[in-house]
């Protein structure tokens, strides 16, 4: 109404009034209306394009905040330094490394490179990008680091697979007597728990106690989740114990290493615990990781039951990873008929990861009928790949079809697919 009132009395072309209106509507996550007023507005200032782009990004809707970005280039106003950041964001969001190469050379063109937040934004969405050197390149050229450049850095590293590397600069840090806060922690403990490297995770440990982090639910749950994928349960289960707090990434990391570690009772008791607190309800981790333990037990029919009660319930939308881990499921009870079934009713008929699993449940319950239409859709989907023509002549030796064995041998020469040849640890 106050809305109406203002455009009614010819206050809505001004300048300051329209801003007021914008940041009004993206306080009440009315973005729709918000991105109204900035079409009515004759000159909005920069504050407007901004207010509503971090508007954007912060909801999670990354691509309409690059839209928006893209449209204030192109108007009168300039952008600035927050512009700017605010579309790295999104960038690093969507790993879109090109367009964040294009406005980082904007940045440069207008001469806002050498600001502390929009050099940290560039590191860190370039490390989102899986551009690492680039990443460690604008690090490297930063007059003044902070937290948040040794944070991005660390996490650039260990988000790609380059623990050790992660390490070293977690190293330098405590050489040089860096300031870290939670975050670090939280970043390299990740790193360590992707190694196994029990011995720096101890060492880490021990750090968080000096600096008083330890009880943290940020530092905890990275902790539990260290000690779980180094195999120590007992020192896993000790630290969910001691935390003041929980939230529902330290149950979920709790549960994740039960998991891991085999323990599929255990999974089913903590999960069950946290479907009955008052402040938290399981998510669609939460599910996945009880899923994946009756498929561990073999206990099919309680997880069907878990993700029924995961869709009605709970409301929440099945994934694919949800979805490949049903199909494993119904492949043990020899009912991948019932997976076909649900692929397409989950709209995931063209997801070639969703057809491999199928067609690898297919191996499971030798079902040839199933296996030659998950076989014929993952070549149609992705192409010729050795896994497809290896399960196929599997399933047909299992039947004694030796001459389809040799069908699909001679079909595999000739378009030249070769079977990957076979490691071990």
């Amino acid at each position: 109404q106050l809305h109406s009132y203002i455009i009614k009395s010819g206050f809505g072309s001004n300048v300051f009034v329209s801003a007021a209106m914008v940041r009004f509507y993206r306080g009440t996550e009315s973005l729709v209306d918000a991105y109204k007023v900035l079409v009515e507005i004759p000159q909005p200032s920069v504050i407007s394009w901004n207010t509503l782009i971090s508007g954007f990004v912060q909801s999670g809707k990354f691509r309409k905040a690059l839209g928006l970005f893209l449209e204030l280039e192109r108007s009168v106003v300039c952008a600035n330094a927050y512009s700017f950041t605010a579309a790295l964001g999104a960038c690093g969001k969507l790993s879109l490394l090109q367009l964040g190469r294009s406005i980082h050379a904007k940045i440069v063109k207008n001469g806002l490179e050498c600001g502390n937040v929009v050099e940290n934004c560039l590191v860190d969405m370039y490390g989102k990008c899986g551009s690492v050197e680039e990443a460690i390149w604008v690090f490297d050229d930063m007059i003044d680091r902070d937290i948040i450049s040794w944070n991005s850095a660390i996490a650039a590293y260990v988000n790609r697979n380059s623990a050790e590397e992660g390490l070293e600069f977690f190293r330098k840090m405590h050489v040089m007597d860096m300031q870290m806060d939670l975050f670090t922690f939280s970043i390299i403990l990740s790193g360590v728990a992707s190694l196994a490297a029990l011995t720096w995770g101890v060492m880490i440990h021990c750090c968080t106690v000096k600096h008083g982090l330890n009880s943290s639910i940020v530092v905890g749950s990275a902790l539990i989740d260290m000690y779980s994928k180094c195999g120590l349960m007992k020192d896993a289960e000790s630290i969910f114990q001691s935390l003041p707090k929980k939230n529902l990434v330290t149950w979920n990391a709790m549960i994740s290493g039960y998991v891991q570690n085999g323990n599929s009772t255990k999974v089913i008791q903590l999960f069950e615990q946290l479907k009955i607190l008052k402040d938290l309800k399981p998510d669609e981790v939460s599910f996945l990781n009880v899923l994946a333990a009756c498929s561990n037990n073999e206990m099919s029919q309680k997880a069907m039951c878990y993700f029924e009660s995961m869709v009605k319930d709970y409301g929440i939308e099945p994934s694919v990873e949800h979805c490949c881990t049903m199909i494993r499921l119904m492949g043990q009870r020899g009912e991948v008929w019932r997976a076909v079934r649900m692929t397409h009713e989950l709209g995931f008929g063209s997801i070639g990861v969703v057809w491999r699993t199928l067609l690898g449940a297919c191996g499971t319950c030798r079902d040839l009928k199933v296996a030659k239409i998950a076989a014929a859709k993952l070549i149609e989907l992705e192409g010729d790949d050795d896994y497809v023509y290896v399960m196929l002549a599997n399933i047909f030796a299992c039947y004694g079809k030796w001459g389809d064995v040799n069908v699909v041998r001679k079909l595999m020469r000739e378009k030249g697919v070769r079977k990957e040849v076979g490691c071990s640890w």
